[in-house]
């Protein structure tokens, strides 16, 4: 697999796709932006010069065949776009900019190799432009954000958030018509003087800036049957989040389709957890957890916990019957970004860097549900959180033990790694990310991608830290019967978790990326500073802590060293034990067998004794008595079968009689002849002289033994 990784790797660092990339203008201080993404082995590239996507794939990279394919729009955008997102269909592609949206529609695929219309150098694709006229007209309405609705059975729709506060929904079959249109205004006087309260909002961090969707769910409350709703979670800049249950196929009966919040967060922080908040991501495992990013690096995990059955009583009592009940927050743990590296330097340098904040990019991770990763214009960040499975288990059980909570949260922490870093210094010219996608490909190796302001290409491995659950096995069910050693259970978790956790590190070095500007190569000093700062951090989070890790490991070698050593005394100790058992079983064996046959030999005696002994009662014994009993009883039987035979017989005889009486009379008028009646005769005489001759010789025996 490592082979083929770097196979495809080094084939796409030298890509013509690339070179032809690189052949556009470049523009100074640009946004980040995400102009890549990929589609199972096919990678797609935004040039935005041209307006067309250059799409080639990973597994073909020096086939031999087009290098790469070019997707011409129909219809080209005419603003600068920033951002690509593929549908959950896999069959559009959203094209994100600051001053609209459009949908191109890929290609149909055909041909040996899977390609888009067998193979085409250049294609034409449909484009689709989304509120066209509304942003046209309205040119001071701009979109915030913008993603796909969730739902790979339903028509695709795209669901925007405006600067007026409102999120709308369209379908692609009506662009420029939104299906449905939520306004999140608190108030009722902003829909009458909308500049002056958006001015006014926007000063107090009332403006929604980012939103995301969470898991297919039952709409709460819902009194008709059950309705499948998605909740939409919406940030708004002064760190508050709401929430609206939203369905395409009901209305807005009950809470759907409602604004609820703002979501209440424990515990309650006095400045609300920062009032900059850009960007919100919904981790879609059990429980859900909400990622809230603000500008200055600010990262907060909050778990999605359902409402509280009092509060919601409370709220009915109270006058405001706007009350719902609504999930609430639970800030699991806090984590601080290292936007630009932190150097020792002096007090204003610090406070520069301490000052440095930009908007922040949040990215869910397609191969496992407990990781994301951070973009912005000064690196790449990717986070692991460790604790989500620990917590999953907190919640199944039944005990309701806040100290073992604080306790989880103190020693899970999520592990932060340091990808990239394109801004290292505070006077560094930014080189912001312009294409960031997570190979889901695993036939390719689990891998990240990175383009750069000059469009260079950048590949790195996942955090190997954290992975997905495997699924449990059939044979891992597990059995009350059987009896497990716990020290199976100290050596499989224990150690292992120790090693990790002192391993683990709180700092490290990324790939450090200079400016797309030569002439902005930081001055020697400053590089210094960078190498001191590496090398400080290779030795307190590298080798120190691997020395520790190692000391532990040849601590814990002794300690099974001796441990072994006295179990193989124990061993030789338990064979020779092993061995004189068998040895007396052997003879507790003979001895029995022995013992059986004298006893069989004496049961048999007593058995004799017995007999002879009941032979010579003058008495019959019980048994005896039964015996006659029944062997009168039997013989009284007999007797009556044989009269009944009898009986039967002669009823047998006589019918036959009655039934064929030709037969017996033909049997009483036959006759014997002459030469029969002389043989007759003859025979029988010879008989009665043979008969006097044995009766003559029986009577001279007798004489003679008398005698």
């Amino acid at each position: 697999m490592a082979d083929v990784c770097e196979r495809w790797w080094g084939e796409l660092l030298k890509h013509p796709l690339l070179g032809e990339l690189r052949k556009g203008d470049r523009r100074v201080n640009e946004p980040a932006k995400n102009l890549l993404f990929c589609l199972d082995s096919d990678i797609f590239f935004w040039d935005g010069t041209k307006s067309v996507f250059y799409t080639t794939n990973l597994k073909h990279l020096n086939s031999g065949m087009v290098p790469y394919q070019t997707l011409l729009c129909i219809n080209p955008p005419l603003f600068e776009v920033n951002e690509v997102l593929l549908s959950p269909t896999r069959h559009h592609v959203l094209l994100i900019g600051n001053k609209g949206m459009m949908v191109l529609e890929l290609p149909q695929r055909w041909g040996k190799r899977s390609e888009f219309e067998g193979g085409k150098s250049e294609i034409n694709c449909l484009t689709v432009p989304i509120a066209e006229r509304f942003f046209t007209s309205s040119t001071s309405l701009t979109p915030r954000h913008a993603a796909w609705y969730p739902s790979e059975t339903e028509e695709p729709h795209v669901v925007v958030l405006t600067s007026d506060n409102s999120v709308r929904f369209y379908d692609l079959k009506q662009p420029q018509t939104p299906v449905q249109i939520f306004c999140l205004t608190q108030s009722e006087e902003e829909s009458i003087v909308p500049s002056t309260s958006r001015s006014y909002a926007a000063s107090l961090g009332e403006i929604a800036v980012a939103f995301d969707f969470g898991p297919l769910m039952t709409a709460p409350r819902h009194r008709s049957k059950e309705v499948l709703v998605h909740p939409l979670y919406i940030l708004y800049e002064n760190g508050e989040t709401y929430l609206i249950y939203c369905s395409l196929t009901h209305n807005s009966t009950g809470l759907v389709g409602r604004l609820l919040g703002p979501l209440p967060m424990h515990p309650a922080a006095e400045d609300n957890y920062g009032y900059d908040a850009c960007a919100i991501l919904c981790l879609h495992c059990v429980p859900n957890v909400l990622v809230i990013a603000t500008q200055s690096g600010m990262l907060y995990h909050c778990v999605v916990l359902e409402g509280d059955e009092e509060e919601y009583q409370m709220s009915n009592e109270s006058w405001d019957l706007r009350c719902e009940p609504v999930p609430s927050l639970y800030v699991f743990e806090c984590v601080e970004l290292e936007l630009i590296l932190k150097l020792a330097t002096g007090d204003d340098d610090e406070q520069l860097q301490s000052d440095f904040s930009c908007p922040i990019t949040l990215h869910k991770d397609p191969l496992c549900l407990t990781r994301y990763h951070c973009t912005h214009i000064a690196g790449v960040h990717s986070i692991g959180l460790t604790w989500v499975n620990q917590l999953e288990q907190f919640l199944l059980t039944e005990e309701q033990d806040k100290h073992c909570l604080q306790e989880l949260a103190a020693e899970q922490k999520c592990i932060v790694e340091h990808i990239l870093c394109t801004k290292p210094l505070p006077f560094s010219q930014p080189a912001p990310i312009k294409g960031f996608w997570i190979i889901s490909d695993l036939s390719l190796g689990a891998a990240m991608i990175c383009i750069t302001d000059s469009y260079e290409c950048i590949i790195r491995q996942l955090l190997t830290t954290t992975r997905p659950i495997s699924p449990p096995l059939l044979c891992s069910n597990p059995d009350t019967s059987s009896i497990v050693s716990p020290l199976r259970n100290f050596t499989s978790s224990s150690f292992e978790q120790h090693i990790a956790n002192i391993l683990r590190r709180n700092t490290t070095n990324p790939l450090l990326l200079r400016a797309s500007d030569a002439e902005g190569a930081p001055p020697p000093q400053e590089c210094l500073q960078l190498l001191s700062r590496a090398t400080q951090v290779f030795r307190e989070e590298y080798i120190l802590k691997q020395a520790l890790a190692r000391e532990e490991i040849a601590r814990r070698v002794k300690l099974l060293t001796s441990q072994k050593n006295k179990q193989q005394v124990d061993l030789e100790q338990c064979i020779n034990e092993r061995k004189l058992l068998q040895e007396m079983a052997e003879e507790l064996a003979g001895k029995y067998e022995e013992v059986k046959y004298n006893q069989e030999i004496v049961m048999k005696r007593v058995k004799k004794v017995l007999h002879s002994f009941n032979s010579h009662l003058p008495v019959l014994s019980d048994s005896e008595r039964d015996m006659k009993k029944e062997l009168v009883i039997i013989n009284d039987q007999l007797s009556d079968l044989e009269s009944s035979i009898t009986q039967v017989q002669m009823k047998t005889e006589y019918q036959r009689k009655e039934i064929h009486p030709e037969e017996s009379a033909r049997k009483k008028s036959i006759t014997l002849s002459v030469s029969q009646k002389k043989c007759i005769h003859s025979v029988l005489k010879e008989q009665s002289e043979h008969i006097t001759e044995m009766v003559k010789k029986i009577n001279d025996i007798r004489t003679h033994v008398n005698f």
